[in-house]
């Protein structure tokens, strides 16, 4: 392989054209050289804490942002510190400061361990509140009526019941992620927790001592409000989540993990409807029914619509289909059974119309009816071409194991974005390891409408040089090649055996997750190597995770979940190995679109879109490897295109600038104790 990158991690980084060179001193700079320096107040608060200047200049860029009501693009390397370099100067003087994370782990630390940390050690007097979606937090009303249905299936739907009716008395948030003994994805939660369409609102006997509207109130009152990606975007597209309320007052946000805003915010500024929304309805309407209005035979009413939405689902088969409307053929039984759906609908509304009158919980039936039907309108299959002419948005259908669900995606969210930062002038912050592609923030910065802000990065203090090794075996057939995945796994046994477990193995795809884990299986077996050896899918993701932690010698075999935000330090974790370039599935609909778009602008979609999403995904799983100044370990990439392809140079100087080998001795070597 080309030599090792010529930057030393204690260089400052090569920044794009348009970005922000170093920014004349802050009125804040001093203040924040004592805060983080080795006798500030940080120190002793944090046991391990080692003042870090790219930790203390972030903590300036962002302080001066603050100060300017100014757009800020911070990506910081691993073991920077950016949480707290972002946390002291919004706790400072951030004002109203609304922080958004990638994910509820994230969010769930920085309010329960950060935030605190920092606020004691600064004895800053600011108030924090935590909120979540409403699916987080218990509902009194759908709690009472589920107890009163007792239309349980299962002995563990019973027990858990038990164990919310318990924690319902005792909780002063209601938030399901305080109740252990109940796992976070139990069947019974849908049940005892409302969703946008199935909650009462002000309407509802319980609306005084709802945990939703609780959170709310006291994130309203608060200086800093912890949110996530999903909750933030939610509400800027439905107005349900209580941000609304939230962001007139802010004049600060800072979004954590900001690599995954365009993927979230697609995914809200889009529309969905789904045919599980319907059968949702469908078992409102009955228990309501039943409790109101004794006259039409409820049972009948909704058989028929559950039967349409069901029949709607069935005219696609099982497996993760995923077409865009032109792809679906004009025969299907799709479009017929489509409008079956919606004439059944219709029926249903003329039902609830005239029982509505009986009860509130009717007329919010008939509310959620109307909205649906109109919903499924919109959503007219009468496109010729992948792109719906005037609002840039891709039609397709989505296929899971009991529902259907169709989509209107917008092509770029760019414009709407940049529309919601309009208006209060107030600071944008967007943060995470992995923003740039070489250190170009072109890619980001176009996808959220931020052409032309400043953008800064700053090197992780690891010196990867010494630390880590990455390595690309010799060898491996193309990636779409028969039994590609089992040449993976012949070359990876060696390394694995050699790093004594302590092994990530991170596949693109869940047929390769299952297919490494049989293998290894039986390998292990085989060979009497005792690493344990833990799946996606078998467990919880928490749980893996603390039994890997726990175990100090297992391989754990992951896919798409375990490419970012797990943290796993020292020895347990030594090699990460990664199947194929994380590069989108060709056929996704939304890809094709916008590629399609992007080449009748004259530009190339693999160059502008693809290569850079796989560098940045790329990125994220190679950091789950060196975590600490004391890590070790080998990154493992075993797709031959890094090396073949005119384009892979562009990845690898993308990655942390390792030692780089191709030889298969050098890994056995670096992992030979003597070699530390």
């Amino acid at each position: 392989m080309p030599g090792a990158a010529a930057a030393s991690a204690n260089l400052p980084a090569e920044l794009p054209a348009d970005a922000q060179t170093d920014a004349p001193a802050g009125k804040y700079d001093a203040e924040l050289d004592r805060l983080f320096g080795a006798g500030g107040p940080l120190a002793p608060a944090v046991g391990t804490y080692k003042p870090r200047e790219a930790q203390t200049e972030m903590a300036k860029a962002i302080a001066t942002a603050i100060d300017g009501q100014k757009v800020l693009m911070a990506e910081a390397g691993t073991g920077t510190g950016k949480t707290f370099a972002y946390l002291v100067p919004a706790l400072l003087w951030g004002g109203k400061t609304i922080v958004s994370t990638g994910t509820k782990n994230l969010q769930d630390q920085l309010f329960l361990r950060d935030i605190p940390t920092i606020r004691k050690a600064l004895k800053a007097p600011v108030s924090v509140a935590l909120l979540k979606g409403r699916s987080n937090y218990v509902c009194h009303y759908h709690l009472e009526r589920t107890l009163q249905n007792g239309r349980l299936t299962s002995r563990d739907d019973v027990g858990h019941l038990r164990e919310i009716s318990r924690f319902i008395k005792m909780t002063n948030s209601g938030d399901k992620a305080e109740l252990a003994k109940v796992p976070e994805n139990a069947s019974v939660w849908n049940l005892v927790t409302s969703t946008r369409d199935s909650c009462m609102g002000a309407e509802c006997q319980y609306y005084q001592d709802c945990f939703v509207m609780k959170a709310r109130r006291e994130a309203q009152q608060a200086d800093v409000v912890v949110v996530n990606h999903h909750l933030f975007f939610a509400d800027v597209a439905l107005k349900d989540t209580g941000v609304a309320e939230l962001l007139p007052s802010a004049n600060t946000i800072i979004f954590d993990e900001a690599h995954q805003l365009p993927d979230t915010a697609t995914l809200f500024f889009g529309q969905s409807v789904s045919t599980a929304q319907v059968l949702e309805l469908c078992r409102d309407v009955l228990a309501e029914g039943l409790a109101h209005a004794r006259g039409p035979d409820w049972a009948k009413v909704v058989t028929v619509v559950e039967k349409a939405a069901r029949d709607l689902r069935l005219t696609f088969p099982e497996g993760g289909t995923r077409l865009s409307l032109p792809q679906v053929p004009p025969t299907s039984a799709f479009f017929p059974a489509l409008d079956k759906l919606k004439e059944e609908l219709d029926g249903l509304i003329d039902v609830l119309e005239e029982q509505a009158q009986r009860a509130e919980t009717l007329e919010a039936c008939r509310v959620r009816a109307v909205e649906l039907k109109s919903s499924y309108d919109g959503w007219k299959p009468d496109a010729k071409g992948k792109v719906v002419e005037g609002d840039q948005a891709v039609l397709w259908v989505e296929a899971f194991a009991s529902s259907l669900q169709l989509h209107r995606t917008p092509l770029s969210i760019a414009p709407i974005f940049q529309n919601q930062r309009e208006g209060t002038p107030r600071t944008w912050i967007f943060t995470s390891a992995t923003l740039a592609v070489k250190n170009d923030f072109k890619h980001f910065s176009e996808q959220m409408g931020l052409t032309g802000e400043p953008a800064r990065t700053w090197p992780s203090p690891f010196n990867y040089g010494e630390q880590g090794v990455l390595y690309v075996p010799l060898g491996l057939p193309e990636p779409n090649s028969m039994g590609y995945t089992d040449a993976v796994v012949d070359h990876a046994l060696p390394i694995i055996e050699a790093a004594g477990g302590r092994t990530f193995f991170l596949c693109t795809t869940i047929r390769a997750v299952n297919r490494v884990a049989e293998r290894l299986r039986v390998e292990f077996a085989e060979r009497g190597l005792e690493f344990p050896l833990f799946v996606q899918g078998e467990r919880g993701r928490t749980e893996l995770l603390d039994s890997f932690r726990n175990a100090g010698n297992a391989v754990l075999v992951g896919s798409q979940s375990f490419w970012e935000g797990v943290d796993v330090r020292g020895e347990a974790l030594s090699l990460v190995i990664i199947d194929k370039l994380p590069f989108a599935p060709p056929d996704d609909p939304v890809l094709a679109a916008r590629i399609e778009v992007m080449e009748k602008q004259g530009m190339n979609g693999f160059m502008h879109h693809q290569l850079p999403e796989a560098i940045i995904t790329l990125k994220q799983g190679a950091g789950r490897l060196i975590r600490d100044v004391d890590d070790r370990g080998v990154l493992m990439i075993c797709d031959p295109r890094l090396i073949s392809k005119p384009y892979g140079r562009r990845i690898w100087q993308s990655l942390p600038p390792f030692k780089r080998t191709r030889v298969q001795q050098e890994v056995l070597d670096f992992f030979k104790p003597d070699a530390a």
